[in-house]
């Protein structure tokens, strides 16, 4: 484990760490302002941005100058932020990488957030961008964070089950995978992770669920189908307390037959990829490699 993640993990702790742990910190998450969407200017400098709108939320579509009139491939980046914040500077950073290093455009889509939003809304979005891509002939590529990696596999679970297959590949970092968070491996690594804790996700799980069944494959995607799925390329740490229900994920694609190409980082964080650490750089380099492979 480099120094660098260790000095990122003492600082989750002492920050992040307490208000995830509180059983009332729920309601602050809830209702702590959003923060602007808009890219920063460094992650995006030289790229062409664009907004539209899909199914009444905005996207941004970010690519190079010399994608721009051609029929190229897209990747659709769904961000984290457990559902409750709004996308940010990491992200940003990997989605201009992705726009720089891959031969297409990149689609990020400003999903409805909990608690003024839902679950179903965040689906609609991410089924219209799926399907409005298949019936123009498009090659996609979904991508997502914790949250986002929720809301990346379950659309192309769906996208599956509505027989889209235009859905090249799915790549997936510390993805949230169970809502209910009942997985009995928590308990002992939730001491270990110095950034989240279950306490206060709870209530935001069932209020971005708005009434479905936090079991429901609509929600918690690894009580999905696993038939028809696309390659899937996992990311977790093994200090995250999404690891046990990643290792799941893991055997069940496994089981099932899937191609699936799986990554664990010893003494890594919650989404580590997007971290400023040597294993979050080396991560992002082969993230993207394995993107621009899946798409050629």
């Amino acid at each position: 484990m480099s120094w660098q993640m260790q000095a990122i993990g003492l600082y989750m702790r002492a920050t992040r760490k307490r208000r995830f742990a509180d059983p009332l910190g729920a309601e602050r998450l809830l209702a702590e302002p959003k923060g602007s969407p808009e890219p920063p200017a460094r992650a995006v400098d030289g790229l062409l941005v664009s907004m539209h709108d899909i199914a009444g939320f905005t996207a941004y579509a970010v690519t190079r100058e010399d994608m721009a009139h051609y029929d190229v491939p897209t990747i659709v980046y769904a961000h984290g932020g457990a559902f409750v914040s709004e996308i940010s500077g990491p992200h940003w950073q990997l989605i201009g990488q992705l726009a720089r290093e891959v031969d297409a455009a990149v689609l990020v889509p400003i999903y409805g957030l909990a608690p003024q939003h839902t679950a179903r809304e965040a689906h609609e979005t991410m089924a219209t961008i799926v399907d409005r891509g298949a019936a123009e002939g498009r090659t996609m590529y979904l991508v997502g964070d914790s949250a986002g990696g929720n809301l990346a596999l379950v659309a192309a679970q769906q996208a599956a089950a509505r027989g889209v297959t235009a859905v090249r590949g799915v790549t997936a970092m510390a993805p949230w995978l169970d809502l209910t968070m009942s997985n009995p491996e928590v308990d002992a690594l939730e001491p270990h992770d110095p950034w989240l804790a279950r306490a206060a996700l709870h209530e935001v799980a069932r209020v971005w669920a708005d009434g479905t069944p936090l079991d429901d494959p609509r929600v918690s995607p690894l009580f999905g189908s696993f038939e028809g799925l696309p390659p899937i390329d996992l990311w977790i740490g093994d200090r995250d307390i999404c690891a046990p229900d990643a290792r799941l994920l893991r055997d069940a694609l496994a089981a099932a037959g899937n191609d699936l190409t799986y990554h664990e980082q010893p003494g890594a964080l919650h989404v580590y990829p997007l971290l400023p650490t040597p294993e979050g750089r080396r991560a992002r380099e082969e993230l993207v490699a394995h993107i621009r492979a899946a798409l050629t």
